[in-house]
């Protein structure tokens, strides 16, 4: 398949009003005050994503199942409005959708499984949870280590399929999006803020990086996160702006 562009988008808070260890909370529900703090810490820039990891794995006392996996995804998968929608239309459309995301690998194994969402050629995740391979999985899976990997996987799919780097468009929505938000600047990305966190609005500011368009509510206004403004925010909206960005590179 040649893909003419790519929409490379984070996914905790960005396209779904979750987090990328409610998958543990779920199962042991105690442990929800400490993995919400080490998710805004890693994402504020105050550990790194492997420092988070290792203090999530001495909270597990076993291993994820996939059974527990797939319990929480029947009871709690969600995505804000349109995302499935904007993914089918991306790939119709002959541009790459890529989730590229400190959340883990065996979460998206279990969701293209399930048919949850549309089935994307590739995906870059955290690898702590790994199920074995299966027909469903996305053809390209990269571990993603650090939230700088963000940037070093993007590129090295628009490298290999030979897309301009003007025809990428990135999503991000905090902190921990911003060293991809840094390469896609230097490289000529279009880039896009949802739910924009203050962390992300900072850490642009500070590098003198251009968000070309803030999506959805913007925290860098909005006091406090609500949900239920988020849910009425509709990401097919986002359609005719990829488009735009894809036909003015011709």
């Amino acid at each position: 398949m040649r893909y003419k562009a790519i929409v490379s988008s984070d996914w905790n808070e960005c396209l779904a009003p979750c987090r990328p260890f409610d998958f543990i909370s779920h199962s042991s529900p105690e442990l929800e005050p400490e993995l919400t703090t080490i998710f805004r810490q890693y994402t504020g820039h105050g550990m790194t994503l492997g420092e988070a990891v290792k203090q999530i794995r001495k909270l597990l006392l076993e291993p994820v199942t996939l059974e527990q996996m797939d319990a929480y995804l029947d009871e709690a998968f969600i995505t804000y409005p349109g995302v499935a929608h904007l993914i089918d239309w991306c790939l119709g459309k002959d541009i790459l959708f890529m989730i590229n995301t400190t959340g883990v690998i065996g979460y998206f194994q279990r969701i293209f499984a399930k048919v949850l969402l549309p089935r994307i050629p590739a995906i870059a995740a955290h690898p702590m949870v790994r199920f074995p391979a299966s027909g469903s999985d996305p053809r390209f899976i990269f571990d993603l280590l650090e939230t700088g990997d963000k940037a070093r996987h993007s590129a090295a799919v628009i490298r290999s399929l030979g897309i301009p780097p003007a025809k990428t468009i990135l999503i991000g929505d905090s902190g921990g999006d911003g060293p991809h938000f840094e390469w896609g600047s230097r490289a000529g990305a279009y880039l896009i803020g949802s739910m924009t966190k203050n962390s992300l609005e900072e850490y642009c500011r500070q590098k003198k990086i251009k968000i070309d368009l803030r999506f959805g509510v913007d925290y860098s206004i909005e006091d406090s996160r609500n949900q239920q403004k988020e849910m009425q925010v509709n990401f097919m909206d986002l359609a005719p702006v990829i488009e735009e960005v894809v036909n003015r590179c011709q």
